[in-house]
């Protein structure tokens, strides 16, 4: 018999939902016929629809060898560290990912990721405990491209998650800025609201009328704070989160993020690689705002978290005044 205690990274899941998490490689039918017949909850037969709550007994009649067939295998990252800590508490941790890091893994690379490198560093601390947390591994909440820096969110614990992505996916709760170099002259706010397309095939954003019937609504904010030479310095506030959003939507403005292959001025794109070495978009995940937290996060309600820009993109800026 195996003997597990519900922690707070267990609670609130439905019974065959853990299960599902804590035998990952069982097949469905093994876990309803465990419920059915192996398994109680506080010395007792229940539903698999139960909620299990902090501090439930769960029994699992089966050997410890059976079950062991059924977990899945935790590896961890070993890459070295690369992002610095914006913020940090016992729930959330906010990390600055660096230029040419992927949030999560591929198929092509599942090592050397922001993700894997937050595990690493939260073992080590000893916030995070694999054989102890069966069922939840700490993650991000929101993602950024490969070649896009700045800020990720990360859960440390199961309820923050639960939170976390809740503030993340309705509005009200976090505000999220970026800092771009856009070329041309941005001379007054823009407001742009918009539908989008993206087409897997060519991993490319199409903008669409807001009329349009087809596609998702897209909604930026961008602000000039500073003219670099023939460029300026933007601000950039992202009210829905929708792939490429920022780059698509600038570009189909007429004021596309320097260093953008796939939206941007190839001609300008030359002179920036040249001059600085970049041949990626210049944006930067530098802000975040949080209105509202529910607990267990309160600490983070009324914080401004930022993010300095990375050294390369800092001698872009200076060099692009001169």
């Amino acid at each position: 018999m195996i003997k597990i205690t519900i922690t707070e990274n267990e609670e609130k899941q439905r019974l065959d939902r853990f299960l599902k998490k804590y035998l990952r490689n069982a097949p469905l039918s093994y876990i309803y016929k465990l419920i059915r017949k192996n398994v109680k909850v506080n010395g007792k037969r229940v539903s698999q629809e139960t909620e299990l709550l902090k501090g439930d007994e769960l029994a699992l009649y089966i050997s410890e060898e059976e079950a062991s067939s059924y977990f899945a295998v935790k590896k961890q990252g070993t890459a070295k560290r690369q992002f610095k800590i914006a913020y940090e508490d016992e729930n959330v941790l906010i990390a600055e990912k660096p230029l040419g890091l992927l949030t999560h893994g591929t198929a092509e690379e599942k090592k050397d990721t922001l993700a894997n490198q937050v595990i690493g560093y939260l073992v080590e601390k000893g916030d995070y405990v694999p054989r102890r947390d069966k069922t939840f591994t700490p993650s991000p909440v929101n993602r950024l491209d490969r070649n896009t820096t700045g800020m990720v969110i990360f859960a440390k614990t199961y309820p923050a998650a639960r939170v976390l992505t809740r503030m993340i996916r309705e509005k009200g709760f976090v505000r999220k800025y970026y800092l771009t170099v856009v070329y041309g002259h941005l001379e007054k706010e823009l407001h742009l609201v918009d539908r989008m397309e993206k087409d897997s095939r060519t991993n490319q954003v199409r903008v669409l009328p807001q009329t349009a019937e087809e596609g998702k609504v897209m909604e930026t904010v961008a602000r000039p704070l500073q003219k670099l030479g023939n460029c300026t310095l933007v601000e950039v506030e992202l009210v829905t989160g929708r792939s490429h959003q920022i780059r698509a939507h600038l570009g189909k403005a007429g004021y596309p993020v320097i260093g953008d292959e796939k939206y941007g001025n190839p001609r300008f794109n030359r002179t920036v690689k040249e001059r600085f070495g970049l041949s990626t978009q210049f944006l930067h995940a530098y802000r975040l705002c949080f209105d509202e937290a529910p607990e267990p996060l309160e600490n983070l309600k009324g914080k401004e978290v930022r993010s300095e820009l990375p050294p390369l993109l800092q001698k872009m800026k200076d060099g692009l005044q001169k």
